[in-house]
């Protein structure tokens, strides 16, 4: 398929339009030639009809735009891709439409209903499709002018189209963690529109705003640098920063004062955050619940993503003082607000998830049960074991859930048939035991694949003070259950034997409360160091 790419904006391939058209032709997985209008030697069309009358289908004016019209007469599909400027089309993308006559032929047409010119060619098998960013808010109502002509030169409906608001955000890379999922969206219309057309759903997506109305004037007016009369700011380019940076603040019904000290450059601002909203200030400070101490060109890399904030506290590149909580929150805080982000979010949740439950409760059966009756409790060990595998179409297993079905399948057997139950009960304490503690020395240790839940799912691999700190509790548990074994074997030697399942349970819950804390302790003290 003969794909042509008609490039509109001035900024040529750095454009942000073009962006949105690499993403759609990714998706649609088509290569495509790529004009670009500004450098092209086209002039104005002098309005003589010469390409009517003297020259049928040959334009006057000797310039690109004659090797240009046999590329649009070749193509099987155009995209068009441009910025909205003033409400239509940038001034060198409509010099390039209007020399786009000869491709008509002046009789009038009757099928069109306000007027207009037959082709002078059977186009009837290309395709076409319309992309656009615009500096608005939302595309909604801004692009009346652009559909005028476009309906006109295909018809309304006859052309695939995505009109994006708030194009300006795509240049920045603080903010590429949200344009990246509307890339992602433009990439799933992209597919849609190869097997036949832009789903409607799709539709709709495409048109929310990447962010909410006032979210976006702030960042869009503090990113100018401008005071309400136009004049130049003096502010220092950190107080616009941080403004931009609090335009994506998400209300969640909480006080805060969020301090920044910004310590390569001397200044200090903070972001006092109200149920309702928010302010930036410079002077007459607040106590903080939060301070962020930090270089001014270290923060700044981290809100472009050139390198990662949570890499960077490991590294010790800032410090954290006060609510630590703030941080492990900073996405839900400072993140998108869009209708995408929602349903990205919801799909998410929506998941299968690991479950720490799901690997302790056939384990539990053998520690408890086979001590009070072991026929029964052994029994119910090769049940437990043997049905664990439906209950991973709830959730997400992991290898040691795996591991333990035909480890207490082994041991529920061996006991079956003679082994002491004095004897396979601690050994299951010692095998479970050696199952963590391997891990500790693995690239994930076993307690990280269930708290990577509250932590942003897999993403929380990628950061490193998590790792240590699951690496530390899956060592600990790991510990535990191996010295477990010995206390256990001279319990069931007593007359407390059938409760020493009830008995063991004391440690894993006094460890799990240890977990709880250290999750949070820990983190928070390698960042306030």
């Amino acid at each position: 398929m003969n794909i042509l790419v008609v490039n509109g904006s001035p900024r040529a391939e750095n454009s942000n339009s073009m962006q949105l058209t690499r993403a759609f032709l990714d998706g649609a997985d088509y290569g495509a030639e790529i004009i670009t209008v500004t450098k092209l030697r086209i002039k104005p069309c002098l309005g003589c009809f010469a390409c009517w009358q003297k020259t049928p289908g040959q334009c006057a004016i000797k310039d690109d735009m004659a090797e240009v019209l046999n590329k649009i007469i070749a193509a099987d599909m155009i995209i068009w891709s441009f910025p909205l400027y003033y409400f239509s089309l940038p001034g060198a993308l409509k010099n390039f439409i209007d020399r786009s006559l000869p491709l008509n032929l002046p009789f009038m047409s009757d099928d069109a209903a306000n007027g207009g010119h037959p082709p002078r060619y059977d186009l009837s098998r290309q395709r076409y499709a319309v992309i656009s960013t615009c500096g608005f808010w939302r595309s909604e109502g801004n692009y009346d002018g652009v559909t005028a002509i476009f309906d006109h030169m295909y018809g309304c409906g006859n052309y695939g189209k995505i009109f994006c608001g708030q194009g300006e955000l795509f240049r920045f890379p603080e903010l590429r963690d949200r344009t990246r999922e509307y890339l992602e969206l433009v990439r799933k219309a992209g597919a849609e529109f190869a097997k036949g057309g832009i789903r409607p759903e799709t539709q709709r997506e495409l048109a929310e705003p990447l962010y909410a109305h006032e979210a976006f004037e702030q960042m869009a007016d503090a990113s100018w640098g401008l005071s309400e009369n136009g004049e130049p700011k003096t502010e220092d380019d950190g107080f616009g920063f941080m403004t931009q940076m609090a335009a994506l603040y998400r209300p969640d019904g909480k006080e805060r004062v969020i301090e920044f000290a910004y310590t390569d450059i001397n200044k200090t601002y903070q972001i006092v955050c109200n149920p309702d909203g928010h302010s930036v200030v410079r002077n007459d400070f607040r106590p903080y619940t939060t301070r962020i101490e930090t270089p001014y060109a270290v923060w700044r890399a981290i809100a472009r993503g050139e390198i990662s904030g949570k890499e960077a506290m490991f590294q010790k590149k800032y410090r954290v003082l006060g609510d630590f909580d703030v941080l492990l929150r900073w996405d839900g805080l400072f993140g998108a607000t869009s209708a995408t982000s929602t349903v990205i979010r919801k799909k998410n949740e929506e998941n299968p998830k690991t479950n720490m439950g799901i690997l302790l409760s056939p384990w539990m059966i053998i520690w408890i049960l086979p001590a009070i009756n072991p026929a029964v409790g052994w029994v119910l060990g090769i049940i437990t074991a043997t049905s664990l595998p439906l209950i991973w179409l709830l959730f997400k297993p992991t290898l040691f859930e795996r591991i333990s079905v035909f480890a207490i399948a082994g041991l529920s057997l061996s006991a079956l048939a003679g082994a002491d139950t004095r004897f396979v009960v601690p050994i299951s304490y010692a095998l479970f035991g050696v199952m963590w503690l391997i891990t500790t020395f693995c690239k994930i240790p076993l307690t990280a694949y269930y708290s990577q839940n509250s932590y942003g799912g897999d993403k929380a691999f990628d950061n490193p003070l998590f790792m240590r700190t699951n690496r530390i509790l899956t060592a600990c548990w790991g510990v535990l259950f191996l010295l477990t074994p010995f206390w256990t074997y001279w319990l069931m030697t007593t007359t407390v034997s059938p409760f020493v399942g009830f008995i063991n349970l004391a440690a894993p819950v006094i460890m799990g409360v240890f977990t709880a804390w250290f999750q949070k302790w820990y983190p928070a003290q390698w960042a306030r160091r």
